[in-house]
Protein backbone atom coordinates (compact mmCIF):
# COMPACT_ATOMS: atom_id res chain seq x y z
CA UNK A 1 0.00 0.00 0.00
CA UNK A 2 1.18 3.49 -0.83
CA UNK A 3 0.32 6.61 1.14
CA UNK A 4 -0.31 9.99 -0.46
CA UNK A 5 0.25 13.09 1.64
CA UNK A 6 -1.41 16.33 0.52
CA UNK A 7 -0.24 19.75 1.65
CA UNK A 8 -1.98 23.12 1.46
CA UNK A 9 -0.35 26.51 1.76
CA UNK A 10 -2.48 29.24 3.31
CA UNK A 11 -0.99 32.59 4.29
CA UNK A 12 -2.36 34.15 7.48
CA UNK A 13 -2.19 37.94 7.29
CA UNK A 14 -3.40 41.04 9.02
CA UNK A 15 -5.54 43.35 6.89
CA UNK A 16 -2.81 46.01 6.79
CA UNK A 17 -0.34 43.48 5.34
CA UNK A 18 -2.45 43.15 2.20
CA UNK A 19 -2.14 45.28 -0.91
CA UNK A 20 -4.54 48.20 -1.35
CA UNK A 21 -6.26 46.21 -4.13
CA UNK A 22 -6.76 43.20 -1.84
CA UNK A 23 -8.05 45.37 1.02
CA UNK A 24 -10.49 47.08 -1.34
CA UNK A 25 -11.84 43.76 -2.62
CA UNK A 26 -12.32 42.56 0.97
CA UNK A 27 -14.17 45.78 1.81
CA UNK A 28 -16.50 45.08 -1.12
CA UNK A 29 -17.17 41.57 0.21
CA UNK A 30 -17.84 42.95 3.69
CA UNK A 31 -20.24 45.52 2.21
CA UNK A 32 -21.98 42.78 0.22
CA UNK A 33 -22.83 40.90 3.45
CA UNK A 34 -25.33 43.71 4.08
CA UNK A 35 -27.13 42.91 0.81
CA UNK A 36 -27.48 39.22 1.62
CA UNK A 37 -30.94 37.71 1.82
CA UNK A 38 -30.66 35.13 4.61
CA UNK A 39 -33.92 35.08 6.61
CA UNK A 40 -33.60 31.37 7.42
CA UNK A 41 -29.96 30.79 8.35
CA UNK A 42 -29.22 34.38 9.44
CA UNK A 43 -25.72 33.69 8.04
CA UNK A 44 -24.92 36.61 5.72
CA UNK A 45 -22.10 36.07 3.23
CA UNK A 46 -20.62 38.53 0.76
CA UNK A 47 -18.18 37.96 -2.05
CA UNK A 48 -16.39 40.13 -4.56
CA UNK A 49 -14.41 39.21 -7.65
CA UNK A 50 -11.86 41.21 -9.56
CA UNK A 51 -11.51 40.44 -13.24
CA UNK A 52 -8.36 40.68 -15.31
CA UNK A 53 -9.75 43.85 -16.93
CA UNK A 54 -10.11 45.54 -13.52
CA UNK A 55 -13.88 45.20 -13.23
CA UNK A 56 -15.14 44.24 -9.77
CA UNK A 57 -18.40 42.38 -9.22
CA UNK A 58 -20.05 41.58 -5.90
CA UNK A 59 -22.33 38.75 -4.87
CA UNK A 60 -24.17 37.74 -1.72
CA UNK A 61 -26.03 34.67 -0.58
CA UNK A 62 -29.70 34.46 -1.54
CA UNK A 63 -31.84 32.01 0.43
CA UNK A 64 -35.23 30.62 -0.50
CA UNK A 65 -37.95 28.85 1.49
CA UNK A 66 -37.77 26.06 -1.09
CA UNK A 67 -34.31 24.91 -0.03
CA UNK A 68 -31.94 24.32 -1.91
CA UNK A 69 -33.18 26.93 -4.39
CA UNK A 70 -30.94 29.61 -2.89
CA UNK A 71 -27.39 30.37 -3.92
CA UNK A 72 -24.13 31.19 -2.15
CA UNK A 73 -22.36 34.54 -2.39
CA UNK A 74 -19.35 33.14 -4.23
CA UNK A 75 -21.48 31.60 -6.96
CA UNK A 76 -23.64 34.70 -7.43
CA UNK A 77 -20.47 36.77 -7.96
CA UNK A 78 -18.73 34.24 -10.23
CA UNK A 79 -21.84 33.55 -12.31
CA UNK A 80 -22.55 37.29 -12.70
CA UNK A 81 -18.95 37.80 -13.83
CA UNK A 82 -19.25 34.95 -16.32
CA UNK A 83 -22.55 36.27 -17.67
CA UNK A 84 -21.29 39.83 -18.13
CA UNK A 85 -17.67 39.12 -19.10
CA UNK A 86 -17.54 35.52 -20.39
CA UNK A 87 -14.01 35.77 -21.80
CA UNK A 88 -12.37 37.75 -18.99
CA UNK A 89 -10.65 35.68 -16.29
CA UNK A 90 -11.33 36.15 -12.60
CA UNK A 91 -8.02 36.91 -10.90
CA UNK A 92 -9.15 37.42 -7.30
CA UNK A 93 -12.08 36.42 -5.08
CA UNK A 94 -12.79 37.74 -1.59
CA UNK A 95 -15.28 36.34 0.92
CA UNK A 96 -16.62 37.73 4.21
CA UNK A 97 -19.44 36.58 6.50
CA UNK A 98 -21.59 37.75 9.39
CA UNK A 99 -22.81 35.27 11.98
CA UNK A 100 -26.34 34.91 13.32
CA UNK A 101 -25.62 37.79 15.72
CA UNK A 102 -25.05 40.11 12.73
CA UNK A 103 -21.37 40.64 13.55
CA UNK A 104 -18.51 39.94 11.16
CA UNK A 105 -16.92 36.61 11.99
CA UNK A 106 -13.75 36.63 14.06
CA UNK A 107 -12.13 33.95 11.90
CA UNK A 108 -12.29 33.40 8.14
CA UNK A 109 -14.86 31.06 6.68
CA UNK A 110 -14.13 29.03 3.55
CA UNK A 111 -16.36 28.38 0.58
CA UNK A 112 -18.70 25.38 0.63
CA UNK A 113 -18.00 22.34 -1.54
CA UNK A 114 -20.30 23.48 -4.36
CA UNK A 115 -18.61 26.87 -4.46
CA UNK A 116 -15.18 25.24 -4.45
CA UNK A 117 -16.22 23.24 -7.50
CA UNK A 118 -17.41 26.40 -9.28
CA UNK A 119 -14.11 28.12 -8.44
CA UNK A 120 -12.25 25.12 -9.89
CA UNK A 121 -14.27 25.47 -13.09
CA UNK A 122 -13.49 29.21 -13.25
CA UNK A 123 -9.77 28.51 -12.82
CA UNK A 124 -9.86 25.72 -15.41
CA UNK A 125 -11.72 27.95 -17.87
CA UNK A 126 -9.15 30.74 -17.47
CA UNK A 127 -6.10 28.49 -17.20
CA UNK A 128 -4.82 30.32 -14.11
CA UNK A 129 -5.39 30.10 -10.36
CA UNK A 130 -7.63 32.63 -8.60
CA UNK A 131 -6.21 34.41 -5.55
CA UNK A 132 -8.70 33.83 -2.72
CA UNK A 133 -9.02 36.13 0.30
CA UNK A 134 -11.05 34.89 3.28
CA UNK A 135 -11.85 37.65 5.77
CA UNK A 136 -11.95 37.34 9.55
CA UNK A 137 -11.72 40.19 12.06
CA UNK A 138 -8.65 38.51 13.65
CA UNK A 139 -6.85 37.76 10.38
CA UNK A 140 -7.25 37.07 6.67
CA UNK A 141 -6.40 33.86 4.85
CA UNK A 142 -4.69 34.37 1.50
CA UNK A 143 -4.83 31.36 -0.78
CA UNK A 144 -3.23 31.11 -4.20
CA UNK A 145 -5.69 28.93 -6.06
CA UNK A 146 -8.59 26.74 -5.01
CA UNK A 147 -6.49 23.59 -5.28
CA UNK A 148 -4.92 24.61 -1.96
CA UNK A 149 -8.36 24.03 -0.40
CA UNK A 150 -9.44 21.17 -2.65
CA UNK A 151 -6.36 19.38 -4.00
CA UNK A 152 -8.18 16.38 -5.48
CA UNK A 153 -10.36 18.22 -7.95
CA UNK A 154 -13.07 17.10 -10.30
CA UNK A 155 -12.27 18.76 -13.61
CA UNK A 156 -12.47 18.13 -17.30
CA UNK A 157 -8.71 18.62 -17.56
Amino acid sequence: MKELELKSVIKVCQMEELTAEEQHLLELAIEATGRSYAPYSKFHVGAAVRLENGVEIIGCNQENAAYPSGLCAERTALFAAGAQYPDVPVIMLSIAARGTDGELLEEPVGPCGSCRQVIIESETRAGDPIRILLYGKKYVYVIDGIRQLMPLTFSEF
